[in-house]
């Protein structure tokens, strides 16, 4: 008689490439730059220094992307691989090109452009804390009934306000390529979509969220083919950043975003080694 509970399933079953998905999230968050080793955003908007990151740092005239950096080489921060003896310009990531920040063997950096103007000097260890504690990431097991098929439909020229979580309440108006609709359980759905790299990015919340999983919510990535038809598996939901880390600053879900049925699938939380929640 077969042992069901042990039973490894099917590489190609849907069941299987789920497992996949999992194991490859719990690798991805302690990497380098993944979600548990970043360890400080800070604004740069006078000069100064930055936790866990030597040098003085100051902003940069308007216009010009990046930050300036001041430092001797006993400081030992190396700026694309060149010893940094003196004053230096650290280009952003909306630069060409960006700099390359090591600070030490496990801590690095970059700076980052704010939405409305503005630098931050990100910083990430490699050994940080979070990853020294990481346990693992709480997930519900696989829920066929949470797979659904839906349609994209384009929204030219659509903008949304987002509350970001460390925004103190403002809003930030992005752009919206479309929203996303289909039905369930008699209910009829329509989802704000938002751009991410060359997928679509929905950020949601449901009856879970603040009970069973993170309370801010969770992102759901997907792509529709060139008619807009889309398939939504919530067993792919994942945490946003900011529930590995208080240094990101996540969008939170729209209203049109917030389910009010739980959604028994995806991820639910950060677990540390000894079970409980790390974050």
């Amino acid at each position: 008689m077969t042992d069901t509970a042990t039973t490894t399933p099917d590489a190609h079953s849907p069941e299987g490439q789920f497992a996949t998905f999992r194991e490859r999230r719990e690798q991805a968050v302690v990497q380098p730059k993944g979600n548990l080793a970043l360890v400080n955003t800070q604004w740069i908007d006078s000069e100064q220094t930055v936790w866990n990151a030597p040098g003085t740092w100051a902003p940069l005239p308007a216009g010009e992307s990046g930050l300036q950096l001041t430092a001797s080489a006993s400081d030992g921060i190396r700026l694309n691989g060149e010893v940094v003896d003196g004053t230096v310009i650290v280009r952003g990531k909306d630069s060409d090109e960006p700099g390359d920040i090591v600070f030490s063997d496990t801590v690095t950096g970059f700076v980052i452009a704010g939405a409305t103007g503005g630098y931050a000097l990100r910083v990430w260890d490699a050994d940080s804390d979070a990853i020294q504690n990481f346990g693992g990431i709480d997930a519900y097991p696989y829920n066929p009934d949470w797979v659904v098929e839906a349609k994209f439909t384009e929204l030219p020229g659509a903008t949304m306000p987002f509350e970001h979580t460390r925004d103190e309440g403002r809003t930030r108006e992005v752009e919206l390529p479309g929203e996303i609709s289909f039905s369930k359980d008699g209910v009829d759905y329509s989802l704000a979509a938002i751009e991410s790299g060359r997928a679509l990015q929905i950020v949601f919340s449901d009856a879970t969220s603040g009970v069973d999983t993170y309370s801010v919510g969770r992102f759901l990535y997907v792509a529709p083919d060139a008619s807009g038809r889309v398939t939504l598996d919530f067993n792919r939901a994942v945490l946003p950043p900011c529930g590995f880390s208080y240094a990101f600053n996540c969008p939170m879900p729209p209203m049109q975003n917030r389910f009010a049925v739980p959604i028994e699938a995806g991820e639910k939380n950060v677990l540390a080694k000894d079970g409980s929640l790390l974050h």
